[in-house]
Formats: structure tokens, C-alpha cells, sequence
């Protein structure tokens, strides 16, 4: 059913695009050299010429867009894809069409095509791509809201999986996902989780499944159940239904798993850090590297006034240095605007400031609210203890404490450390989850790109500055 109707979905999806680009395009051209403002006026005979002469280019750049679209991902299920992954894979294709453009141009020796009719196509086609695919989104959520374009569903086995499985289906109903039930052996008469019933024991599947038509079998067993995977993957093969399996294990692999073909047998690596490759590293640390010290430049103005009003507001230094746990476990000099009066070591060390915290400075309270407190370590990126965006680092104290509460907690420390992350803009900053917030690092750390950096750095600028959290 929903097979189906996906191949028909990107075949529209597929059209809808090329005749976006093709109006882009007139619509650029119209723009270009129709409208009074932007251009003398043009006579029509010459007008028209040059519109069929661009037009021929779009036999060739409109199947190059299309080709890029699908390689970039945009062609996939919506179920799962966000809206700004989404966005952030058609700036990549829309870039690369656009490199491919000016390539054409050169090599063919076309004349009379000004870059600026280029631009304005790169910025229409941007925001019409966007707005159908928003009109798109919409429409299946609506459709999905009124019990159509659903993906039925079943689920055999009950374990922490399977309940983990159901969780994410049952708090994102815009997937359109309808699970019918629950076939497992081990539970009780009666047994329901979130209102999804066990409809059956394993061994009445393959009955079930000729009865009824599904889309989906998610296997989710428990690791005592796991000799049992075999047959029913052969009951679900034998059906033609498609089937996912959901390891028990499944909080010790990461979200996109690397394999490795050993003669023949696959090898999962446990963990996956796109960091550690020397490319990657090294983007990234000339990225810090620049990036920081323009905002030294831009910011100087704020920090000299921070400076000055720090120092005003009680005795001590304007700095506060703190010891923190970076990369590899390294310890590192942090440097903040100080915020609080000046104490000893013994009672700095007592934990994490709290709401209404008599120790912070009145103007301690507005340069940790805004997030002005933590300007010089611009310095700490400069230099390469920190970098701009990643898992925020602990004091040694803590890290001791938590590598031994929190499993894989000491995964943090694979990357340099951020001013800000992940975990930050999702809002677990200060006293809040610090089991919330090593989930976001680790989601971070094993998911890193530079869009994803990108990404973060806007939500940080939108609202990451000022935080409810930031006492």
C-alpha cells in the first residue's frame, strides 16, 4: 500500500520539481530583463530570442537539478526527514546545480548569460523549492490527521526496544504511523503498552499476517528471545511485508552505523565519530580558528564594557579561570567574565549555581542570563582547547562522578569541547537533565557535520543567548 504510493509520490515529487525549476527560471528571466527598474527596456524580438536560447539550457540543467535532488536525499520518505535537514540538503543540491551551471557556461562557451539572471534564478528556485515542500508537508499532515496515507504497522517482541519503538511513534503522530499490535510470548493475559494491545503470541504471526495486509514489521526482541529471530524473519520474508529489526542493544550503536565487510560478514562499529577522521579535524579547527577570532573582533566592544563593569561591581579579577575536562581527557584553563564575589576554592568546588544564588554579582546575573559570561573563552577556541560548537566540558570533580553514574558519559571527551551544543539549544543547560544532556553529546558527537555546526550556531544566535536555565 504505502510502497506504492510512495513510488507514485516521488514521480509527482519529481515533476513538481522540474516545473519549479522551469519556472524559476522564466521568472528570473522576466525579473532579469523585463522589469524596468533592473534593465532598460529590451526590444521583444531580442527579448523572446534570448528566452529560447536560455530555455534550451534547461533541458540540460533541469535534468542535472533533478539528478542532484535525489542524491541529496530529497526524494526519501517525510515520515522521518526534518524540515531543516530538508532545507539544509536543497541549499547543498541547489549549490552544486548552480557550480554545474557556470561549469555549462564555460565550456560551452554561452554567451549573453549575466550572473546576475543566475543569482536571482538560485534565489527564486531556493524559496519555490521550499514553499512546495512545506505545501507538501502540510498536505500529508492533514491527510495522515484525518486517518489517511497511513503506514500500518505491527510489532512482535516486548522489550525495552519494542516500548522505546512505540514511545517515538506514539509522540510523533505527523509520521502517520498505526500499529496495530503486539505479538510476544513472556507477557501476561491482557498485556497492553500505551494503549497498543499484544494481539497474539510469536508463533500466531504467520497466520496474522496472511490475514491481514501490512506495511511494516518492526522485530524488537529481548536478547533472551534473539533464537527465535530467524524463523520469524523467514514467517515475515515469506509474507512480502517489510521488516525492520530493532536490536535490544540498540543503545550501544549509533544512530548512522559504519560496517565493515569481513569476507563476508558484516561488522558494526559501536562507535562512530566522524570527527576522528583527519579531514574532518581539520575543517573543523580552521573553522574555530577563523571563526573566533572574527568574533573577537566583533565582540570587543561588549567584552571591554563587561570588563569595566565587572570590575566596578565588587573586588577581584574580571577573569574567572576554572579547570575543565577537554579533549582526550586533557585538562584546560576555561576563562569567564567572573560573575560572582570572590571564595575560596573549598566553596567554589560545592556545585552548579542555582536560581537566586546569593554568591552572583547583580551585574553577575545579566552577563549570565545573556550569555555574556562566557565571551573570552573565544580565547580558549583560539588557541585550540575549545571549539566553537560541541559538548559543553565538567569540572574533574564531576567528571569523576558522572563516568561512573551515566553509562557512556565518557564519550563526551572523543571531541573538543563548545561553547556551545547540541545540548544547549534543546535547552539542557544549567541545572537541568544531565542525562538529557549527554544524549544530545553523544547524538551530536556521532551525527557531526558541518550543517549540523551550521545549524547550531543559528539556534544559538535565535535562542540560545538568553536562556531560562542560565542562573
Amino acid at each position: 500500500m504505502i510502497k506504492q504510493n510512495q513510488k507514485y509520490f516521488n514521480r509527482l515529487h519529481v515533476v513538481l520539481d522540474a516545473i519549479v525549476i522551469y519556472c524559476s527560471f522564466c521568472l528570473s528571466y522576466v525579473i532579469r530583463f523585463k522589469i524596468d527598474f533592473l534593465k532598460p527596456f529590451m526590444p521583444p524580438t531580442r527579448y523572446y530570442r534570448l528566452l529560447s536560447q536560455y530555455q534550451s539550457m534547461l533541458l540540460v540543467i533541469i535534468p542535472v537539478y533533478l539528478i542532484l535532488y535525489g542524491r541529496f536525499g530529497l526524494y526519501k520518505p517525510k515520515r522521518f526527514q526534518q524540515p531543516w535537514n530538508e532545507i539544509t540538503s536543497l541549499f547543498k543540491a541547489n549549490s552544486c546545480g548552480m557550480v554545474f551551471v557556470f561549469i555549462y557556461i564555460f565550456f560551452l562557451r554561452i554567451e549573453h548569460v549575466p550572473r546576475s539572471l543566475l543569482l536571482i534564478f538560485y534565489v527564486i528556485s531556493m524559496i519555490l523549492s521550499i514553499l512546495v515542500r512545506i505545501i507538501i508537508r502540510l498536505f500529508l499532515q492533514t491527510e495522515r490527521a484525518q486517518g489517511r496515507n497511513l503506514k500500518h504497522v505491527i510489532v512482535v517482541g516486548e522489550s525495552a526496544a519494542s516500548r522505546a519503538y512505540i514511545d517515538r511513534i506514539k509522540g510523533n503522530p505527523q509520521w502517520g504511523y498505526y500499529v496495530h499490535g503486539i505479538f510476544a510470548d513472556n507477557v501476561p493475559e491482557g498485556f497492553e503498552y500505551k494503549d497498543i494491545p499484544c494481539i497474539g503470541k510469536i508463533h500466531q504471526l504467520q497466520g496474522f499476517l496472511v490475514e491481514n495486509s501490512l506495511d511494516e514489521v518492526a522485530i524488537a526482541l529481548s536478547l533472551r528471545e534473539y533464537h527465535k529471530l530467524e524463523a520469524i524473519v523467514n514467517i515475515c520474508e515469506k509474507s512480502g511485508v517489510h521488516t525492520k529489526l530493532i536490536p535490544d542493544y540498540y543503545k550501544f550503536i549509533p544512530t548512522h552505523p559504519v560496517t565493515e565487510d569481513l569476507n563476508g560478514l558484516p561488522v558494526i562499529n559501536i562507535r562512530n565519530v566522524p570527527l576522528t577522521n583527519t579531514f574532518n579535524r581539520i575543517i573543523k579547527r580552521l573553522i574555530d580558528f577563523f571563526g573566533s577570532l572574527i568574533c573577537i573582533v566583533i565582540f570587543s566592544p561588549v567584552m571591554i564594557v563587561t570588563a569595566i563593569l565587572v570590575k566596578r561591581s565588587s573586588p577581584g579579577p574580571i577573569l574567572f579561570c576554572q579547570e575543565r575536562i577537554g579533549l582526550h581527557n586533557k585538562p584546560f584553563k576555561m576563562y569567564k567574565f567572573r560573575s560572582m564575589g570572590v571564595q575560596s576554592a573549598e566553596k567554589e568546588k560545592q556545585g552548579w549555581t542555582t536560581q537566586d544564588d546569593p554568591r552572583v554579582t547583580p551585574v553577575g546575573k545579566v552577563i549570565r542570563k545573556t550569555s555574556i559570561d562566557e565571551l573570552p573563552q573565544l580565547f580558549n577556541v583560539l588557541i585550540g582547547d575549545m571549539s566553537l560548537i560541541g559538548p559543553r566540558p565538567e569540572r574533574p570533580q564531576f567528571v569523576e562522578k558522572f563516568k561512573e553514574e551515566i553509562p557512556r558519559y565518557m564519550i563526551k571527551h572523543q571531541v573538543r569541547p563548545g561553547m556551545t551544543g547540541w545540548a544547549q539549544v534543546c535547552g539542557f543547560r544549567g541545572d537541568t537533565s544531565i542525562l538529557g544532556r549527554i544524549e544530545h553529546d553523544i547524538f551530536y558527537i556521532e551525527n557531526w557535520t558541518l550543517g549540523f555546526d551550521i545549524k547550531i550556531l543559528f539556534l544559538t544566535v535565535f535562542k540560545g543567548f538568553v536562556n531560562k536555565n542560565a542562573y
